[in-house]
C-alpha cells in the first residue's frame, strides 16, 4: 500500500535507497546532494538497512569503492552533484566500460567556474557519452519512480549498465511536495535479489576485474557496450509497465504533453518541464495550437522516436541548460537536430540555452519562446537559430 509524504526530493530519493536497500553504498556529501546521504546514512545508524555505508574522502573514492563493491558482486549505489560528478570521470568509465549496474542519483548543479551551487545540467550533460544511462524528472515523485526502476533496468541481464537519475539541484533537492511512495514489501518484490553473473567474491570460479584491455580485444568490449545500448529502450518500456502495475504511474521514454495536435511545441527536461506545462496552457486557452515534448530517457538518446513525435510540427524550440560552447548550440539542440534531419523532416528547429547557474525561468519567457516560433513559421525565417533565453544584455 502507498503512502502520501511531504519530504524534499533529497529525503524521498534518501526513502527510495532505503527501499532498495543496496549491499554497499559509498559517498562523499557535496550541495545540493548532502541531505540524500545525510539521510541514508542515518537509516544505515538506525538499522534500517543491511548495507554498508563505506565513508571517503572524496568523490572519486566513493565510485572507486562503488565499483569494487559492485564487482565484487554487490548492488552498490552512491550519489553526487557537479564537482563531484567531475571528480569521479574516469572512473565513470570504468563502472561501465565494466559492464557494472551501479545506480547514482545525480543532483544537478553547474559546474565551477566561476564557483555556483545552484542548478544546471553542465554537470550531466558532460558525462552523457561516458556510457551511463541518463534518466531526468520533473518533479520529487518522478525521481523516486526513476531511481527504483533504474535498478531494474541496469541489472537487466540485456543491459548491465549503469545508470544517473538526474534531479534539479535545489528546485527538485530542496522543495517540499506531497508525493506517494509505495510500500517497503513492494519495492523489495519489485527490484528482487541482485545476482550477478560473474563477480570477484565467486570462489568457485574465480576472474580478475579490471585487466589490460589492448588492440586484441578492446574494440569488441565496445562493440558490446554499444550493444547492450540498444537494448536499452525496450528494457525501459518494459520495466516501466511493470512499475505502473504497482504504481499505477506510466512512464515511457518521454512524455507528449498537448501534442496530438500541436503547430509548435517545446523540447525540455528536469524541473523546467512543469514550468513549460503551464506555459502551453495559458497558450491553449487562447486557442494557440502548441504542446512540449518532455526528454524522460536522454542517454542512450531515443533518436527514431522522439522524431516520429516531432516530423508533423511547423517549429520546434529545444530548451537546453547547459552550454556546449560549440557554436552548434546546446546538447539537446543538437541530439534533436540529428534525429530530425535522419528522417528528412521539414521542421524548424531553434535552440535556446537557458537557466544557467540556477537563473529562474518564467512561465512569460516559455510563452516568449513559442511567439518567436509563431513569427518562424509565418514568415518561415529563422533570425537566430541559437538563442540566450534570460541573459542579460
Amino acid at each position: 500500500m502507498s503512502n502520501q509524504v511531504a519530504l524534499t526530493g533529497n529525503e524521498v530519493m534518501a526513502q527510495a535507497m532505503r527501499q532498495i536497500n543496496p549491499d554497499v553504498v559509498a559517498a562523499y556529501p557535496i550541495t545540493p546532494q548532502t541531505a540524500m546521504v545525510q539521510v541514508f546514512s542515518q537509516f544505515v545508524a538506525d538499522g534500517k538497512v543491511d548495507t554498508e555505508y563505506v565513508t571517503v574522502e572524496s568523490e572519486h573514492s566513493a565510485m572507486s569503492a562503488t565499483v569494487g563493491a559492485s564487482a565484487a558482486g554487490s548492488r552498490a549505489m552512491t550519489a553526487t552533484a557537479a564537482n563531484g560528478l567531475a571528480l569521479m570521470w574516469e572512473v565513470l568509465y570504468i563502472a561501465s566500460g565494466t559492464r557494472l549496474p551501479i545506480v547514482m542519483p545525480v543532483v544537478n548543479r553547474a559546474l565551477s567556474g566561476p564557483i555556483n551551487i545552484h542548478c544546471d545540467h553542465s554537470d550531466a550533460m558532460g558525462a552523457r557519452d561516458a556510457g551511463w544511462i541518463q534518466f531526468f524528472a520533473e518533479n520529487g515523485q518522478e525521481a523516486y519512480d526513476n531511481a527504483i526502476q533504474a535498478v531494474r533496468i541496469s541489472e537487466h541481464e540485456d543491459v548491465r549498465m549503469p545508470s544517473m537519475v538526474n534531479l534539479d539541484g535545489f528546485i527538485i533537492s530542496h522543495a517540499v511536495e506531497n508525493l506517494e511512495i509505495l510500500a517497503d514489501e513492494d519495492v523489495e518484490e519489485f527490484v528482487g535479489d541482485y545476482q550477478a553473473d560473474n563477480y570477484l567474491l565467486n570462489s568457485e570460479s574465480p576472474i580478475a576485474v579490471g585487466p589490460l584491455d589492448l588492440q586484441d580485444f578492446y574494440f569488441e568490449h565496445k562493440m558490446q557496450q554499444a550493444v547492450a545500448t540498444e537494448n536499452v529502450k525496450d528494457v525501459v518500456l518494459e520495466v516501466a509497465k511493470e512499475y505502473e502495475e504497482i504504481s499505477g504511474r506510466e512512464y515511457g521514454l518521454f512524455e507528449e504533453y498537448r501534442l496530438d495536435d500541436a503547430e509548435m511545441a517545446v523540447v525540455a527536461l528536469g524541473s523546467t518541464t512543469g514550468t513549460a506545462k503551464a506555459a502551453v496552457d495559458n497558450l491553449r486557452e487562447q486557442g494557440v495550437k502548441v504542446g512540449l515534448l518532455k526528454i524522460r530517457l536522454y542517454r542512450p538518446f531515443p533518436a527514431q522516436e522522439i522524431a516520429d513525435a516531432l516530423k508533423d510540427l511547423e517549429a520546434v524550440a529545444v530548451l537546453d541548460r547547459a552550454e556546449t560552447f560549440s557554436t552548434t548550440g546546446g546538447p539537446v539542440f543538437i541530439d534533436i537536430r540529428a534525429a530530425l534531419y535522419d528522417i528528412k523532416a521539414d521542421v524548424e528547429v531553434v535552440n535556446y540555452i537557458y537557466g544557467l547557474g540556477g537563473r529562474d525561468i518564467k512561465v512569460e519567457e516559455i510563452e516568449s519562446v513559442f511567439n518567436d516560433l509563431q513569427q518562424v513559421v509565418e514568415t518561415g525565417n529563422v533570425e537566430q537559430k541559437i538563442n540566450h533565453l534570460g541573459v542579460r544584455e
